[in-house]
């Protein structure tokens, strides 16, 4: 030790001592702070998005890749069809542009795919049964989850090959069946077992033969809603889901919809049919909408993508008559609340055929004759846990009352996992069915109100300005002929620029701010190995909040001096 370094060494000791501190001059004092990032509570899987950024933007792929996995079992497929609301509430679009979360989750998930990284290994067995009946995202987040907490898991459907939606809803264009195959080998490879093929009526009946201790309904939204439109006998009439559902018979071949295809509807199901059918040969794809494009419930990506591949929309359109090659439309205008009036204005529209995409239900068949379970408006009502009126048996997805997507299906089946696993132990319930240290979004039951860093409080100054990445789309020609992905992934230098983005906010990022700018050199810095990469000495903190001011992520706040 140096003649210069040893004096300051032995003043440290003595802390207190010194003539010279300056704590008692504070009327407020700094203090770190471990707040939530926007991004993370809007995530419909609550996801710890800004952890795994942070392990992305480090280079340590696979630790990111096992931050998501914690709560969520499909980073290569959410990568692809979540609509990201965590970019919605990202604070950087204050600055710029959103950080591009969903193209780096799906870069992770590609690359987990690529270097066959498998599921974390699950506890001890538990001993006990849980029967999951459907295989959609809400089913196979729950039996993953319910697999890693140690529990045996049987998953039942209908269909040939799970997936459920993801599979018979969402075209290849969007979602590539090996990506899908390959996050689902995961689940198998924990020891689920998968009954396809086998349609459950009886619910109860099912869980007495099965000896199962517990069961979690998703059965999903998989029936086309019924619109009545007069037609004549020859009228060609098919349903979205139907046509997307056949699709994904092979032995069939694809559908024949002729050379005029309109599609009836305005949300994402109508513009994957009217997307489906260029692809099957149509020349003329029309969707016909009743209200006005701002009014449609599509997504906003959805409908450019859309048109961008010829896609024609008539908007204020209604179907009045579908008759052998033609439709009889009439034109629609808004009144003085927004809301679409008939005019009495007719045209016709050449059509071979017509496909419905105005809404999807629930098959509730199953749960007739079972007692303590409410229905109401198509759905079934569930307590914070996500359990029924009937004990033991738990719902999620599109059978519960909340937005139907992909996302927040998964995010059901993680929180029920949960609520199960608590019922089955007898274990103490909780406020909001999650597990300690988790946030909800999954719109089903009361949430957990963490706090959040608003816009205001970061110091932006410190980032310079760094647009979002764009990814790359496949050519136009290529789209309207093939069912090759459109939208496409992210390379090792653009992920790493994307999780850079990152302004880590409400948590501290180490970037010796504080420690630099502090008069007093009252921050002292730690190893990062601990909770929290600084400190301060408050007997020599002055408390003039520089460190406060200068912090780029809100990582630090006055706290009135406790007296």
């Amino acid at each position: 030790m140096s003649s210069l370094e040893k004096p300051f060494a032995i003043t440290l000791e003595v802390g207190s001592s010194r003539a010279n501190h300056t704590g008692s001059w504070r009327t407020e004092r700094p203090e770190y702070v471990r707040l939530t990032a926007p991004c993370g509570g809007a995530c419909p899987a609550s996801e710890d998005v800004q952890q795994w950024l942070y392990h992305a933007e480090e280079g340590a792929y696979e630790q990111a890749f096992r931050k998501i996995m914690e709560r969520n079992p499909f980073p290569a497929i959410c990568g692809r069809v979540c609509y990201h609301p965590c970019e919605t509430a990202c604070n950087r679009v204050q600055l710029d542009e959103a950080v591009g979360i969903n193209s780096v989750e799906r870069f992770l998930g590609d690359q987990a795919i690529a270097g066959g990284w498998s599921s974390p290994a699950p506890a001890a067995a538990s001993g006990r049964r849980v029967l999951v009946i459907g295989a959609g995202p809400s089913g196979l987040s729950a039996a993953y989850h319910l697999a890693l907490l140690g529990h045996a898991v049987t998953v039942r459907d209908a269909a040939p090959a799970a997936g459920g939606m993801m599979r018979y809803g969402i075209p290849k264009y969007r979602l590539p069946r090996e990506v899908l195959d390959a996050e689902l080998a995961r689940i198998a490879a924990l020891g689920v077992q998968f009954q396809l093929g086998r349609n459950v009526s009886d619910v109860i009946s099912e869980q007495l033969e099965g000896r199962f201790d517990a069961v979690f309904l998703a059965v999903g939204a998989r029936l086309g809603s019924r619109t009545n439109i007069p037609a004549g006998s020859a009228a060609k009439i098919i349903d979205a889901l139907s046509l997307l559902r056949d699709m994904e018979d092979d032995a069939a071949g694809p559908p024949l919809l002729g050379r005029r295809v309109a599609v009836y509807g305005g949300g994402n199901t109508a513009m994957d049919a009217a997307r489906t059918a260029k692809r099957l040969g149509a020349e003329d794809a029309v969707i016909v909408y009743r209200r006005t494009r701002d009014r449609m419930p599509a997504h906003e990506s959805e409908l450019e993508e859309a048109l961008q591949e010829g896609i024609q929309v008539h908007w204020l359109t209604t179907i009045k008559q579908a008759d052998a090659g033609r439709l009889t439309v009439e034109r629609m205008e808004l009144d003085e609340h927004g809301f679409p009036q008939p005019t009495g204005q007719f045209d016709e529209l050449q059509a071979d055929t017509l496909v419905l995409a105005t809404g999807q239900q629930t098959d509730l068949s199953l749960l007739e004759g079972v007692s303590g379970i409410e229905q109401e408006d198509g759905v079934v009502k569930v307590d914070h846990n996500l359990m029924t009126g009937h004990d033991g048996i738990f719902a999620g997805g599109d059978m519960v009352p909340a937005e139907r997507t992909v996302t927040v299906a998964i995010g059901h089946g993680r929180r029920a996992a949960h609520g199960i696993d608590r019922w089955l132990r007898g274990a103490p319930d909780t406020a909001t069915g999650e597990p300690e240290g988790s946030a909800s979004h999954t719109g089903v039951g009361p949430a957990p109100q963490p706090v959040e860093v608003p816009f205001e409080r970061l110091n932006t100054w410190y980032y310079s300005d760094a647009p979002k990445t764009v990814r790359e789309q496949l050519d136009a020609v290529r789209r309207s002929s093939t069912f090759d992905e459109v939208v496409l992934g992210l390379d090792e230098s653009t992920a790493l620029f994307e999780a850079r983005r990152c302004m880590s906010c409400g948590n501290c990022l180490a970037c010796d701010n504080c420690y630099g700018v502090c008069p007093d050199n009252a921050v002292i810095k730690l190893s990062r190995g601990g909770a929290y990469a600084y400190e301060i000495d408050y007997d020599f903190c002055k408390g003039c909040g520089l460190c406060v001011q200068e912090c780029p992520c809100g990582a630090l706040e006055m706290q009135p001096e406790l007296i």
